[in-house]
């Protein structure tokens, strides 16, 4: 399953909505951050008091680090309660059923920013007027207007990724002679030097439409541009553009380069993402670099014997065209259902340095919060992808995630099918680019 993408069920799940307003775990982590580092405190008044409900995607470890935020604010805010619910990856049906049954709950993470604004539209969603001081100063700009639904703040990331990132072999690079690559002549040169030393250069995880639906978006918001990503996104341009097809040529670069793939097209056509990163962290090493976010190490953080750094590392996806840093990310973003004090504080916080420092120290977390130090994160990759994010000067959310369902997001069909066909037959440019069209205007057409 995609990280940081959560695909909307098609039939509603046999959950009461008061069930799921009204759960909370009980559990508290023991390993809660009690002295997070020094960052500027929340200024909301501690002297409220109540109950907020949330729901969120995270279980297990991610579960105990929210779990630890919580703590710290309730240590802070000795009047207020959080219960948090985990709704893993039916988050999203849990909450339009709630919000069909008018018992939503009071504060939730959701991952689209298009089911975001489906809830705004209903009327379902609290502005955060009492937060937009923090957000403005402390986020990215694009960050900020990321949150905006006509002028007003509903929303902000707590929990960015950076899908901008490669992983790669250390001793595969090493052995071929290269080092990490600054710009796409670069990179695709390594490739050939790296597949000369016994090694194929690129592990990919065809077998997952939306690894692919990644690459090009970093390439296309490094070649075509900000401005051209936002028209794309919002089908204001055909996937039939030029720039389109200018992506899709830099794509065909690595996919034409057959044996370089490991496993060759048809290894590639089959391999699904977990084995992609397992190919690259092994020694020796299947592949010599995976092309994904900064969750990549957690695939296989109980499975690798290779160590951070001397074993495997990573480096930004390269420049583009002379292109300047950027991200393509994703991440849960807070919106508040509830307009109450207890609600408002407890989101305040977590649009803080001081909430997003506790998660930060704890690992496998990234922040957009541009005042969380990137010092606090546990170890050097962290610190490298994390802050990227936060000092990107051009930062988009993930296109398909942005796009209908139907389109960006659904196995078999729309982006994903058309670029794994592309994966199949990379001399075929027009007839991919035809295709993508075919299906973004079908189901943008829908919306």
């Amino acid at each position: 399953m995609k990280q940081t993408r959560l695909v909307p069920a098609l039939a509603a799940f046999g959950i009461a909505a008061a069930g799921l307003a009204g759960c909370g775990d009980d559990d508290k982590s023991t390993d809660s951050a009690a002295s997070p580092a020094a960052v500027a405190p929340t200024t909301a008044s501690t002297d409220v008091k109540g109950t907020v409900n949330v729901l969120a995607t995270w279980s297990a470890a991610e579960q105990k680090s929210f779990q630890a935020v919580i703590d710290a604010f309730e240590a802070k805010y000795t009047g207020v309660t959080v219960k948090y619910k985990s709704g893993g990856d039916n988050t999203p049906t849990l909450l339009s059923t709630a919000v069909e049954g008018g018992n939503p709950p009071d504060v939730a993470a959701v991952a689209q920013p298009g089911t975001i604004k489906e809830f705004q539209e209903k009327g379902a969603l609290q502005p955060l007027d009492f937060a937009e001081d923090t957000v403005e100063a402390e986020y990215p700009a694009d960050i900020v207007k990321l949150g905006k639904i006509d002028d007003k703040q509903y929303s902000f990331v707590f929990k960015a990724a950076n899908k901008s990132t490669v992983w790669y072999n250390t001793a595969a690079f090493t052995d071929a002679g290269v080092t990490p690559p600054k710009t796409w002549e670069e990179f695709l040169s390594n490739a050939k030097t790296i597949g000369g030393s016994g090694t194929p250069a690129y592990s990919i995880a065809g077998a997952d439409g939306w690894t692919l639906t990644d690459l090009f978006e970093n390439i296309y918001l490094r070649q075509a541009g900000a401005d051209k990503y936002d028209q794309l996104t919002e089908h204001e341009i055909p996937w039939t553009d030029q720039s389109v097809k200018d992506a899709l040529t830099s794509m065909a670069d690595i996919f034409k380069d057959t044996d370089n793939l490991v496993g060759g097209t048809s290894g590639a056509l089959q391999t699904e993402f977990p084995t992609s990163v397992e190919n690259v962290f092994q020694d020796p090493a299947k592949g010599a670099q995976v092309i994904e976010g900064d969750f990549v190490p957690g695939v296989v953080a109980d499975k690798t014997k290779l160590k951070a750094v001397e074993g495997y590392d990573v480096f930004d996806f390269p420049s583009v065209n002379g292109s300047g840093p950027a991200v393509v990310g994703g991440g849960d973003s807070i919106v508040l259902f509830t307009e109450n004090e207890a609600a408002k504080a407890f989101v305040e916080y977590l649009a803080s340095a001081e909430a997003q420092t506790v998660w930060a120290k704890r690992g496998g977390f990234s922040s957009a919060n541009k005042s969380v130090d990137t010092a606090v994160y546990p170890d050097e990759l962290s610190k490298k992808t994390a802050g990227a994010i936060a000092t990107a000067e051009t930062f988009r959310f993930d296109m398909s995630d942005l796009a209908p369902a139907a389109f960006g997001g659904t196995p078999g069909q729309g982006e994903w099918k058309a670029l794994q066909d592309f994966l199949e037959k990379p001399a075929d440019v027009d007839g991919a680019a035809d295709a993508l069209e075919k299906a973004a205007a079908k189901a943008y057409d829908k919306q």
